[in-house]
């Protein structure tokens, strides 16, 4: 296999990993781009659609355009995460229904293992600013995973506003975008919307997305080539951050009434094996175990992937 061809494997690999990440609650595919090391090209090339790029091919410079874009880059990406979406959402929604704990026991170990890894491969160029941006990292995510559900009045306002954090929070590592959806209490009225084929407040949430996601991935191209260390050690803190609400074993606290009728838990917190048993359920401990060590064991296939690349 040519190197390029292999490239571009590797890209398209990475991206049917960010979208199963996406298809599930609580994890982004900012997380797998960070963790696969494609984390700065994935936002520069996002950070480059705009004015200019449509310019170059309303003049008829449509090579300049797509090199301005990373055109090849995102096609591969954009048909590892399309594809991902097509064959594995039945799937990962069989198993969010029936094994749920299985499912966020992996994702918990790759995205601690990943976490564990990136730290100690990063801090022996870190500065005492580096940890603290760091530690700051880690808690905000652990904020946002204990936060309490709240409720915004639902208007115009409101839907684009959640339209631009959820897509932004999809560009972050750690954060979930359809998690904090149901933080701001509008995953129900844009489910609703979508359902009832609303196209006034779809239009509105598909707007606040679009220029969430043209703000905040350009904010964040300038964070990271102003000061890329900084950055990625609060990104590293996210990361980290996060597993608590990738933690196999929660205890229910609060929950809203989905499309289907059914209780959607919206507010948890983490509890230990036999508590959840107590309170809860089976707590599935054995079969957890399992796939918390092939989560972290994929891990090490990542990195391998990485180093034969590089």
């Amino acid at each position: 296999m040519s190197l390029r061809r292999q490239h571009w494997l590797g890209l398209y690999l990475r991206g049917i990993a960010m979208g199963a990440a996406d298809l599930v609650p609580g994890v982004s595919g900012g997380t797998i781009a960070l963790i696969t090391g494609i984390y700065d090209r994935f936002i520069a090339a996002i950070a480059s659609v705009g004015i200019d790029a449509l310019r170059m091919v309303l003049s008829g410079k449509v090579k300049d355009a797509w090199a301005h874009v990373d055109g090849n880059f995102l096609v591969a990406v954009g048909a590892g995460v399309l594809s991902s979406v097509v064959a594995l959402a039945s799937l990962l929604n069989w198993l969010l229904l029936n094994y749920p704990l299985p499912l966020w026991a992996l994702f918990c170990g790759l995205i601690l293992a990943s976490a564990i890894h990136l730290f100690y491969k990063s801090r022996i160029h870190w500065t005492r600013r580096d940890y603290a941006l760091w530690l700051t990292g880690v808690g905000v995510a652990t904020v946002i995973g204990l936060m309490q559900a709240t409720q915004l009045p639902v208007g115009p306002v409101s839907v684009f506003f959640a339209g631009a954090i959820a897509i932004s929070a999809m560009l972050l590592p750690g954060i979930s975008g359809s998690f904090l959806l149901l933080i701001m209490g509008m995953y129900q009225p844009v489910i609703s919307a979508l359902v009832n084929v609303d196209l006034a407040t779809v239009g509105l949430f598909a707007l606040g997305c679009l220029c969430g996601l043209l703000v905040f991935s350009r904010l964040l191209k300038a964070l990271l080539a102003r000061a890329q260390r900084a950055t990625m050690a609060v990104l590293y803190g996210f990361l980290l951050g996060s597993v608590i609400m990738l933690w196999p074993w929660q205890q229910p606290i609060s929950s809203v009434i989905d499309r289907h009728g059914e209780n959607r838990v919206v507010q948890s917190v983490p509890v230990l094996p036999q508590t959840y048993e107590e309170l809860v359920g089976e707590p599935m401990l054995w079969l957890c175990l399992i796939a918390f060590s092939l989560g972290a064991g994929l891990v090490s296939l990542l990195l391998s992937v990485e180093s034969v690349e590089h």
